[in-house]
């Protein structure tokens, strides 16, 4: 894994979060334990893949509440809830809300590690993936309002020299624009231009 993950660890009995802590750091994974919902929520969150290891019944703020109020501010950890209280019902529940898998204590730790390491790789391959979107649109936002009017026509399939009278600008200030467009957004020819262009709408 190249991105620097985290697993997170949400149970109100210490007994669980440190013997969570010490099989997830035995292999290697940095983890990071609350004793209550609100105490993560309140904690500096690292923006970068991850996995959530979740309790149940907590007091205050309890695991399906912090589900629902995680996607509300569009955090997308993977969630894996683990509890003494499973029920078929809030299985369904959970899942259904997004959940990616739910286990029941006591937990075979092997089963579970394996697990999470299953989503710290499909966290990260998502997160990896939004980063180069994101480097996408951050190029061509770079494009000034001008550049964007060239790119649109020459998109539209218009040549340099109706490019330049349909913007009352000269051939060569034309050439120098896609010069530019090319330089900011990193790709080498129209097509891909195009790409970058629909990726950003």
């Amino acid at each position: 894994m190249q991105a620097k993950v985290m697993v997170y660890v949400v149970d109100d009995d210490e007994a669980v979060r440190d013997s969570l802590a010490f099989l997830f750091g035995a292999a290697g994974l940095p983890v990071r334990t609350f004793a209550t919902a609100e105490d993560f929520l309140s904690a500096a969150f690292q923006a970068g893949p991850g996995c959530l290891v979740l309790d149940v019944r907590m007091p205050g703020m309890d695991g399906p509440q912090l589900q629902a109020e995680l996607s509300r501010r569009g955090i997308t950890l993977p969630v894996v809830f683990l509890t003494a209280h499973g029920t078929i019902p809030l299985t369904v529940k959970t899942i259904q809300a997004g959940a990616a898998d739910f286990f029941t204590k006591p937990v075979d730790g092997q089963c579970l590690l394996e697990r999470v390491q299953d989503l710290l790789h499909a966290s990260v391959a998502a997160w990896e993936a939004g980063a180069e979107s994101r480097a996408l649109r951050e190029r061509f936002a770079a494009l000034t309002e001008r550049e964007r009017e060239v790119l649109a026509l020459a998109l539209a399939g218009h040549a340099n020299k109706d490019i330049a009278r349909r913007l009352g600008i000269s051939f060569r200030t034309v050439e120098h624009h896609r010069s530019r467009i090319l330089m900011k957004t990193g790709v080498d020819n129209l097509l891909k231009l195009a790409r970058l262009a629909d990726a950003c709408r």
